[in-house]
């Protein structure tokens, strides 16, 4: 079964169904907090292999999201047979020469952790006055938690 998912938050999870009386604004505050994990979920049990993609082995559809959403920051995850995309981005970029390195990516008892940083040019690299999406995606082996983007 394949599955995207699109994080607005720095945890993607599911929601257990809670019903609430009360007022709209009571009702989200609850559900918001029983939804959304804080980024330092529990300690590391292991590091996690993964493999950085080049992005012509991204798969199709995982591809597709990503062009519609590359212009503001992201963060997707992705599983297609038993294999785990994880892909974030940053959104436009003034110049050339911005890349996405991939800081951490382990496994706690909860989550699937990945850490990544926005790496600007180089000084005195030669650089272009174009707007650029800078994103990295990763492939590992399905791990059936939830995805924590740090």
């Amino acid at each position: 079964m394949k599955q995207i998912r699109k994080a607005k938050t720095a945890v993607w999870t599911t929601c257990p169904g809670r019903l609430v009386l009360g007022a709209v604004g009571l009702a989200f505050s609850v559900c918001a907090a029983g939804c959304v994990k804080q980024t330092d979920t529990s300690e590391k049990l292991r590091d996690l292999k993964f493999t950085v993609l080049e992005k012509e082995a991204v798969p199709d559809e995982l591809g597709e999201v990503i062009e519609e959403e590359k212009e503001e920051p992201f963060k997707l995850s992705y599983t297609d047979q038993g294999v785990l995309y994880l892909a974030e981005g940053y959104g436009g970029q003034p110049t050339s020469g911005y890349s996405v390195e991939v800081n951490a990516l382990y496994e706690t008892e909860d989550a699937v952790c990945m850490h990544t940083t926005l790496m600007g040019p180089e000084k005195g690299e030669k650089t272009e006055e174009a707007v650029t999406y800078p994103y990295v995606v990763v492939q590992l082996e399905y791990i059936g938690k939830d995805i924590v983007f740090n």
